[in-house]
């Protein structure tokens, strides 16, 4: 006969005491009579297993178990780890879990450290997080889509961006957007450790991603990293992402293009914001989000084009810049000094004093790209404007911008009159 577990010697310990018959029992457990006999009297006598009280066999290494506790009293504890130490320095013979019911015998469980919970208030945080969808057919073709969560965490009203790339790029493009469908930026944006975020270490230690640095400081919102390995911190969004895979995963489906994809994604979050209700007013999410909403910071009135390089540059004496192995003009008042310079999907963005200056197209073929209009404009206080084009360089620019096939003979004549 099978050893019964704890829970069947319970379970006839109480419908015993119920006045359940030993026969009804049996049928219930599918087990013999007697054997329900058996365990009901030792029950009452108080017998215990005598295995219970013998000696494990680890206790002969007692000393040795208790050094390597100390050894290791600020980590965590590998049963596994102590039991190769002592089959390697000890020649231990004895099982993994001889070790196991050694410790738990010899040595308490450690005190539970209680959780904190805090409800957030309105538009302090919002918690963002990705989750992956591989195969969803999006034109006729199976595609590997990421959705990016975004949840108000006093509201947890929801929105969540689609996106095929999980490049910089794409992670600063779907937080303008998710902030735009909540209404505005919370004061704290809590992340995950994604190396889109935090380049180096976790949490509060961790460095953060010195393009999303930027990009917060222009939203205006402070980035908050979970600590490692607890994702409960950010349980509000992990919540979302663990609904969205039973109740709206897009697999189900087939989309003409990734824009229907997100409308029916708009859609379903209004839908459950109406559905659902905010423990922290007892009210629905959306009429919760309504009231938070008011509270949010303002959207920048020239929302940020996603970049996934920002660094800071010295403008030269000509007005040049230095970027990705080429020089960009930048207005000439900003000569000798120092502006930030973005690049962005397809363009390279020059600002100064929080506004975009200068715009060039991204990886071009040509390493000098200029604006003559850079160049004209009055003089300034500390910036004298550089002269003005000559005849000669008026004529020549003109001749450059007419095509070859439409040039008269008398533009080449007016350009000999000015070399002579």
């Amino acid at each position: 006969m099978a050893k019964l577990n704890l829970e069947a010697r319970m379970t006839i310990s109480t419908l015993t005491a119920k006045g359940v018959s030993n026969c009804e029992i049996a049928r219930m457990l599918g087990i013999t009579e007697g054997s329900v006999r058996y365990q009901s009297k030792r029950m009452q006598s108080g017998a215990v297993d005598g295995r219970s009280q013998q000696e494990s066999k680890a206790s002969s290494l007692a000393e040795a178990v208790e050094f390597w506790r100390q050894s290791r009293a600020q980590g965590v504890v590998n049963l596994a780890a102590l039991h190769d130490w002592l089959v390697i320095e000890h020649g231990y013979g004895g099982s993994l879990r001889s070790v196991q019911r050694y410790w738990k015998r010899t040595y308490p469980k450690p005190a539970i450290r209680a959780r904190r919970r805090v409800e957030t208030p309105a538009a302090a945080q919002s918690q963002v997080d990705w989750a992956h969808f591989p195969g969803v057919l999006v034109g006729g073709e199976r595609t590997d889509l990421l959705a990016l969560h975004m949840v108000l965490s006093h509201s947890r009203y929801a929105a969540t961006i689609w996106s095929r790339h999980k490049d910089q790029l794409s992670w600063l493009h779907c937080h303008t957007e998710g902030f735009k469908r909540v209404g505005g930026v919370t004061a704290t944006v809590r992340v995950d450790n994604e190396k889109t975020a935090v380049i180096k270490g976790a949490g509060a230690w961790g460095i953060i991603n010195t393009t999303y640095r930027r990009y917060a400081s222009i939203m205006r919102f402070h980035v908050d990293a979970c600590p490692p390995r607890q994702p409960q911190t950010k349980g509000k969004v992990e919540r979302r992402v663990r609904d969205q895979r039973f109740s709206a995963d897009p697999s189900r489906e087939t989309w003409r293009d990734l824009a229907e994809l997100q409308a029916w994604s708009d859609e379903m979050s209004e839908r459950s914001a109406r559905r659902r209700r905010c423990p922290a007013t007892g009210l629905s999410v959306l009429e919760t989000w309504q009231s938070e909403r008011l509270l949010l910071g303002a959207l920048p009135e020239t929302l940020p084009e996603p970049f996934d390089i920002a660094v800071t540059r010295q403008v030269g004496i000509d007005g040049l810049v230095q970027f990705e192995g080429r020089q960009y003009s930048v207005p000439f008042t900003h000569i000798e000094t120092k502006v930030e310079v973005r690049g962005c999907a397809t363009t390279v963005q020059v600002v100064a004093c929080n506004a975009i200056v200068a715009v060039h197209p991204r990886h071009t073929a040509e390493r000098i790209l200029i604006d003559s209009s850079h160049y004209d404009g009055e003089s300034t206080a500390r910036v004298i404007a550089p002269p003005p084009l000559g005849r000669m360089g008026q004529r020549i620019m003109e001749l450059a911008q007419e095509p070859v096939m439409h040039r008269s003979i008398e533009l080449y004549a007016r350009l000999m009159e000015v070399a002579r």
